[in-house]
């Protein structure tokens, strides 16, 4: 096997060092600005975009524009939705999912143990990935619509899952706010920053301050602008990717979920993760992820980060290397 860690495209690495070579338009504020932010909406079909320095600051600038209790999943999702919301001082209700997957049961759960919500007066919001553990699609619309009709925001974080092919994730028509980081591995894989739509501009009114101190910079201007136009492409890649490898395993949680990892479950995943970081050689990298993990799921299992990889690497004689690894150590186990 030869497997690649994921890396910006050679036209985003060229275009950002040529801008990183020109001191003048490196120091020029708002340089690109205008055209990437118009380029992000385009994609996520929101009225209004920002650029800031990175997905975190992303989404303090949403949370802070946010009345209520922030609504956040037990599992699957990312923890600097908690720490972020502890930083704002935001009351916090966890509320549980099927390994960070949400139902309209879950969402109805949140009701019915927290009935001291006064969803019209507040506007509570819930903070969920377009991929729960990033091995499974929220079912954003059926979220989306549940949301709308109790008065609650939708959040989404999109690193995972912006300029989806099938447009069911990161679609401004359903979140009502979109959040992204695109620093590295991510699908728009800058190496820094980050952005946030939204069809409502009172939030970036209320965060106004928060919007200059995480001001992005040139360089990673024109790393976004460029470096979207790979975005579809290599996730699409990715999703095909996974899929074939987890339709080839056993043990695999989310099977008939799309998603851009492989979460195996197993009884000793200390042991498994030490055989695969061995057998995989990622240019000294690892796509390995040992749970329980918040960000994951919180049982003994694996994941295997199929969307670290550069989309060169996904070849069909790549991937039955991977699905041959892991096959010979369950023969084993």
């Amino acid at each position: 096997m030869n497997l690649l860690y994921k890396k910006p495209s050679k036209e985003t690495i060229n275009a950002m060092a040529e801008l990183a070579g020109n001191f003048q338009l490196v120091k020029k504020e708002n340089s690109y600005l205008r055209e990437v932010e118009s380029k992000i909406i385009s994609k996520t079909k929101h009225s209004h975009g920002k650029v800031v320095n990175s997905g975190n600051a992303a989404i303090a600038v949403a949370m802070n524009a946010i009345k209520g209790p922030i609504l956040i999943p037990d599992q699957g999702a990312w923890h600097g939705f908690k720490q972020i919301a502890k930083f704002l001082n935001k009351e916090i209700i966890i509320f549980e999912t099927d390994l960070g997957l949400i139902s309209k049961k879950n969402l109805d759960n949140i009701l019915a143990a927290n009935k001291n919500i006064k969803l019209k007066d507040s506007e509570p919001a819930i903070f969920l990935t377009s991929f729960a553990a990033y091995s499974a699609e929220q079912p954003i619309f059926e979220i989306a619509n549940w949301c709308h009709e109790n008065n609650v925001l939708l959040v989404e974080d999109a690193s995972g899952g912006i300029t989806d092919p099938e447009k069911k994730l990161a679609n401004g028509h359903y979140s009502d706010i979109i959040v992204c980081s695109t620093n590295s591995p991510k699908v728009v894989n800058v190496g820094n920053g980050g952005f946030i739509t939204t069809n409502r501009i009172e939030i970036f009114d209320k965060s106004r301050v928060l919007l200059n101190i995480c001001k992005s910079n040139n360089i990673t201007n024109k790393g976004i602008f460029t470096e979207l136009d790979f975005s579809e492409y290599n996730l699409k890649k990715n999703i095909e990717a996974t899929d074939y490898i987890k339709n080839s395993l056993d043990n695999v949680v989310h099977r008939d979920k799309r998603g851009t990892n492989i979460i195996l479950a197993t009884k000793n995943p200390q042991h498994l993760s030490k055989y695969l970081r061995i057998n995989f050689n990622v240019e000294g990298k690892s796509i390995i992820t040992m749970c329980p993990n918040y960000n994951r799921i919180k049982q003994k299992a694996i994941a295997i980060e199929i969307k670290n990889l550069a989309t060169e690497s996904l070849t069909k004689e790549n991937l039955d290397g991977v699905i041959e690894t892991i096959k010979k150590y369950q023969s084993l186990s």
